[in-house]
């Protein structure tokens, strides 16, 4: 969590993550306004980026080179990312609605959610077109059928103005054999363009054996085919759609002053609400109107930035004057382009390259970001100081917690319980308090703040509490939160309490169990925990692992490796959410599944696999071997691995184990130290139930494997 010496005071909330925003970000995180908690909401962690997407089509770009990473560009500006999607405003609250999830509370709101070329009208459409908008999605089912694409394939593109011939001709380029055809419905293809242009492209498109049909309106699609107007059928294997721009249905229901649909804005970017905003293809520029272009959308965020800024601080407005015309360059498909402004055309491999270097050079504003520097220390300090340090900022998470090594210290002095209804093994996941009959479970956790989205925190904070009662197979009955804000205003801090439990007691009400209170307080920075008490007939604890026990692990490594490469803006957009989507999968079916035959059980968390695995050999007096190869990891996780990345506690859970571990010196050995946040459970259970038990988890979506076994011999571990 970024800190601020100064109390946080305004919500400023992006909805989308288009090209003006993604711009914002990149600008915020160069001057931040001090008071202001930045969000940013969209469905996805990246953004397609539209002038490289005919490249891609043509295969001169790969996937990756179209993506604005939000992820990265959000921790850069110090902002929340919220995966979701937006689906309405409540102005009179100053919420915006995203389903899933609590509303998002704003004083000051920004559209930027682009729009989308479905064309409700045709019956069939939704069905069985694909839209050129959303770009991610046609992206992926472009790529898709270009790698299944037979030759001789037919593409029936709808739509004939620039985007439809550009994304054509690129498609013939990518599938040389491929029958393409673009059918427009009015009397010229590409009328958005000057005579001169517009005969060069078309030229193109016979060069390049794309097939152009105008006065051809497309009246309904079904499997495979487009049906005409004039009663004839187009086969095609893969239809396109770009003949229509259309926003969001939502934003009918806000209230906001609209042109056919679309935001309507003053030159200050302010909508019909002061409060609202709106840049690119969404807004309508109602003093100046402008076709969509993604040109405009560029250029209008320096002047959305100044604004959100000026807005939060109760000053003047600046406003946007759009340009008259603008140079469009436009694709050809192989590696030629053709210009066209004031009715001037040019054509050649030159302007291509020109183009190229144009969008490379915006990619590179968005993915260059500065490296995340520590504050120098004072020129006095005392000794030890760069030691504790270390040599990388402290990691949230499990990720924050004292090392394997210092905590055995520190718990050696700990006497043994005095009480004879209260049953503790050194390390167990939970104490056991004994009620007659009935043992109860009882296990408290506390983490750093490792995302600054407050609600998803809580979320998962919460399942990782929960993972110790699940892990001694418990039923969850009650939890209490204990909260540290960071210094806000008090309706900020109430917004953000009512987030946090919102989240967490959705959870805690999902696994059974009550959130029946807590305590809150204003710190350094935000921290969350839960006390959490829960039954068990049987508690499962770490001490009865046998010889010859397989060894189950119900989720994959690299939670920890994820978000310290996140902390250094080096990790994927992707990959972080595939992390997050892990980390909030609840582990009460594994439990449910493992318990009733588990001889011992843990949840993976700070010390690693390597670490509890080890807890379980010293407190069931055995060994064991596990194969690395059967591991499995998060996505991405091995790849940050062999860059380096590591969680700051990485180093104190190698060093708590030197001695006692015999493993190959790899990225993906060092994982198994990684320390793990809401990780999965590790169970030792007998050989003969171990592959009926991995059917049972698998059948329910769980990504278990069977990683080793349990050995005789004195505590160690023996990686294979």
């Amino acid at each position: 969590m970024q800190l601020s010496p100064l109390p946080l005071t305004r919500d400023i909330v992006l909805i989308g993550g288009g090209h003006s925003h993604a711009l914002v970000l990149r600008m915020w995180g160069m001057d931040p306004l001090p008071g202001v908690r930045l969000s940013v909401i969209n469905p996805l962690p990246t953004a397609a980026y539209s002038g490289m997407l005919p490249g891609h089509v043509a295969g001169h770009y790969p996937r990756a080179a179209l993506q604005l990473d939000l992820v990265r560009l959000a921790r850069h500006a110090g902002a929340r990312l919220i995966l979701g999607r937006a689906t309405g405003i409540d102005r009179a609250a100053r919420q915006v609605i995203v389903p899933g999830r609590a509303p998002v509370a704003y004083d000051i709101a920004s559209l930027d959610i682009g729009i989308t070329g479905e064309m409700p009208q045709i019956p069939g459409f939704a069905e069985h077109v694909t839209p050129a908008k959303p770009l991610d999605a046609f992206a992926d089912a472009w790529e898709a059928f270009a790698a299944r694409a037979a030759p001789g394939a037919r593409i029936a593109v709808i739509g004939g103005g620039v985007a439809g011939v550009e994304l054509a001709l690129a498609a013939r380029h990518r599938l040389p054999q491929a029958r393409v055809t673009v059918y427009e419905a009015g009397p010229q293809a590409l009328a958005a363009l000057g005579p001169g242009a517009r005969g060069r492209m078309l030229a193109h498109c016979a060069r390049l054996g794309v097939a152009v049909e105008t006065g051809a309106r497309v009246a309904a699609a079904r499997a495979g085919a487009l049906v005409l107007a004039d009663g004839r059928v187009a086969p095609a294997d893969f239809l396109l759609g770009t003949g229509a721009t259309h926003p969001a249905d939502w934003l009918a229901g806000t209230g906001l002053a609209l042109h056919e649909g679309f935001v309507t804005v003053a030159p200050s970017l302010q909508s019909s609400d002061p409060a609202i905003f709106a840049a690119g293809d969404i807004a309508h520029l109602a003093h100046a109107p402008r076709p969509k272009a993604g040109v405009y959308a560029v250029r209008q965020a320096p002047v959305l930035f100044q604004n959100l800024r000026a807005a939060a601080m109760g000053r003047p407005l600046r406003p946007y004057r759009p340009q008259r015309d603008y140079l469009k360059l436009i694709s050809t498909g192989d590696k030629r382009a053709v210009a066209d402004k004031w009715g001037l055309p040019l054509d050649g491999a030159w302007l291509w390259r020109w183009k190229d270097r144009i969008d490379r050079r915006f990619m590179a504003r968005v993915h260059d970001l500065p490296a995340m520097q520590a504050p120098p220390l004072p020129r006095e300090v005392a000794a030890g100081v760069a030691e504790a340090l270390g040599p990388k900022p402290l990691c949230g998470g499990c990720g924050a917690k004292l090392g394997r090594g210092a905590l055995s210290r520190a718990l050696a002095a700990l006497p043994a319980p005095a009480r004879a209804d209260v049953l503790s093994n050194p390390g167990d996941d939970a104490a056991v308090l004994v009620h007659g009959e009935v043992r109860q479970l009882f296990t408290t956790d506390h983490l750093r703040a490792f995302t600054e989205d407050p609600w998803m925190f809580a979320r998962l904070a919460a399942l990782h509490a929960l993972g110790d009662i699940w892990a001694m197979g418990g039923a969850p009955q009650a939890a209490l939160a204990q909260v540290t804000l960071p210094r806000m205003s008090e309706e900020m801090a109430a917004r953000t309490l009512a987030e946090m439990l919102d989240a967490a007691g959705a959870v805690f009400r999902a696994a059974g169990a009550d959130l029946v209170g807590g305590h809150t307080s204003f710190g350094a920075e935000l921290t969350l925990g839960f006390s959490v008490t829960g039954l068990a007939a049987r508690p499962v604890g770490i001490d009865g692992a046998r010889p010859g026990d397989a060894l189950i692990l119900t989720k994959p490594l690299g939670t920890g490796v994820i978000l310290a490469a996140e902390m250094a803006r080096a990790a994927p957009g992707d990959v972080v959410a595939g992390a997050l989507a892990s980390m909030d999968r609840p582990l009460a079916r594994d439990a449910a599944i493992l318990a009733p035959h588990a001889h011992a059980m843990t949840d993976v968390t700070g010390f690693g696999l390597a670490g509890h695995l080890i807890n379980i050999c010293e407190a069931s007096g055995t060994a064991a071997e596990i194969a690395l190869a059967d591991v499995p990891l998060l996505p991405g996780a091995e790849a940050l691995s062999a860059a380096g990345q590591h969680s700051s506690l990485m180093p104190q859970n190698i060093a708590a184990l030197a001695g006692r571990i015999r493993a190959p010196e790899s990225p993906r050995a060092r994982l198994l130290y990684d320390p793990q946040t809401a990780g999965g459970l590790l169970a030792a259970l007998p050989e003969d139930r171990a592959e009926p038990l991995l059917a049972a988890l698998r059948a329910e979506g769980i990504p278990a494997a069977r990683i080793g076994r349990i050995t005789a011999g004195a505590p160690a571990l023996t990686v294979l």
